[in-house]
């Protein structure tokens, strides 16, 4: 499972498939827009094209789909909707992986565990069959 931090660089990664969108449980943009809405989606595109994707052989309408599917799926959130200004990282991408094991050393674990799988399951998200 995948979390992401940069809407752009990670968007990237999905479009030219490094990752894999059901691997993704989401990604914490620090964006404020919506991709439902042309005028706000052009100065997304606009802005982007020019810099995070400029080099990317894939069309706009690939990236908005992309975007779209992030947003009906609810793997895209944007904390500046809500007041909270986040700050670039120099990494993007956070891995949510714990072994099976270690579960039952620790009860609390477990239980964050179980709950993480629901918020997964909620999001049709794919979840290794080892964990």
């Amino acid at each position: 499972m995948k979390i992401g931090l940069s809407f752009s660089r990670c968007l990237l990664d999905i479009i030219e498939n490094r990752v894999n969108m059901n691997d993704v449980l989401v990604v914490i943009a620090r964006t404020d827009f919506d991709p439902f809405i042309d005028d706000e989606w052009k100065g997304i595109w606009l802005g982007y094209s020019a810099t995070e994707w400029r080099n990317s052989t894939h069309s706009e309408q690939e990236f908005r789909d992309a975007t779209k599917a992030l947003w009906e799926q609810g793997k895209f959130h944007q904390p500046r909707k809500f007041g909270w200004r986040p700050r670039r990282h120099p990494y993007y991408w956070l891995e949510a992986v714990l072994p099976s094991q270690e579960l039952d050393k620790n009860p609390a674990v477990k239980d964050a565990w179980e709950r993480f799988q629901v918020v997964a399951g909620l999001c049709n998200t794919t979840l290794h069959e080892k964990f």
